[in-house]
């Protein structure tokens, strides 16, 4: 009897998962924002991987025929001061501004996580000294805090990731210890400790899924800041160099010719506008579906 009656329990305890997860994803595939946000991310980025195929030509190809040549059936998207087709330039643009953005969300989620959930779930003089010091990351504009990064670290494009992974750790780090606050006093950790689960299996296997929710409508809204913080520094000269074809730095060199070639500005300005706010789209539709206090 013991042996039939395992199984079924087993079972019944996984069926309300697979409902819950179900009627998940209905309210996912029901926002609206959240599917157009998605639907336009996964186009970017598909063009961005396959830019190689789509490019029309190489990024880095001179055309001295071609010089600011205006949006065409031959150059979409117009010429630069080079002769480079843009609309190559901005495919492959793509690659490094959205690689950018991941990497730097990377860094600052799994730091930012890191420090704020032993924070909230130590507490005492650990806590103190983590937020004392995230205080001092927070005494900073978001943007110059990654600048002040780049000065200390070099310039360049790694260096300009981890400067803008840095500057949101303590958005991280808060919202994290925030969570793990109110989490630890749950009956499921008081229950897991009469049981005598040690504290590590507690912080990793009954908090930390308990606070995801968050933390990945954090991470998504984040993704569109970086790629902004991201293209800030190249176009102030901290991240990407020339001649590589990365949006804020093309940016920077079509500024001085808006007058003459607007296309020259415009077409990286479109790619970052389309590319942010589809990180928006989705980080809203993140909130929305997984915020008991909107779901429905």
């Amino acid at each position: 009897m013991v042996a039939r009656t395992a199984p079924v329990a087993e079972t019944a305890g996984a069926i309300p998962t697979r409902v819950a997860r179900r009627s998940t994803v209905r309210r996912m595939l029901r926002h609206r924002g959240l599917v157009v946000g998605g639907l336009l991310m996964a186009a970017i980025v598909l063009l961005a991987i396959a830019a190689p195929v789509v490019a029309p030509y190489d990024p880095l190809e001179v055309d001295v025929q071609a010089v600011m040549a205006p949006p065409s059936v031959k150059h979409l998207l117009g010429t630069d001061t080079l002769g480079r087709d843009l609309f190559s330039r901005v495919l492959f643009g793509g690659r490094i501004s959205l690689l950018l953005g991941l990497i730097a969300v990377s860094i600052s989620m799994v730091v930012g996580v890191l420090l704020g959930i032993v924070a909230g779930f130590l507490g005492g003089l650990v806590d103190e000294l983590i937020m004392r010091f995230i205080d001092v990351l927070l005494a900073f504009p978001g943007l110059l805090l990654a600048m002040l990064t780049v000065f200390a670290l070099g310039v360049s494009l790694t260096n300009a990731m981890i400067a803008v992974g840095i500057s949101g750790i303590p958005l991280f780090a808060r919202v994290t210890r925030g969570e793990v606050l109110a989490a630890k006093e749950n009956l499921y950790v008081e229950a897991a400790r009469a049981l005598g689960a040690p504290e590590h299996a507690i912080l990793w296997k009954h908090l930390l899924p308990n606070i995801i929710a968050p933390i990945i409508v954090i991470a998504t809204l984040r993704i569109g800041t970086s790629i902004i913080f991201g293209a800030s520094l190249s176009f102030l000269g901290l991240g990407a160099q020339a001649p590589t074809p990365e949006w804020g730095l093309m940016l920077s060199q079509g500024r001085g010719f808006i007058a003459v070639a607007w296309w020259m500005s415009f077409a990286p300005g479109l790619a970052i506008f389309l590319t942010v706010m589809a990180s928006n789209l989705m980080g809203d539709g993140v909130r929305d579906v997984f915020d008991p206090r909107i779901a429905t």
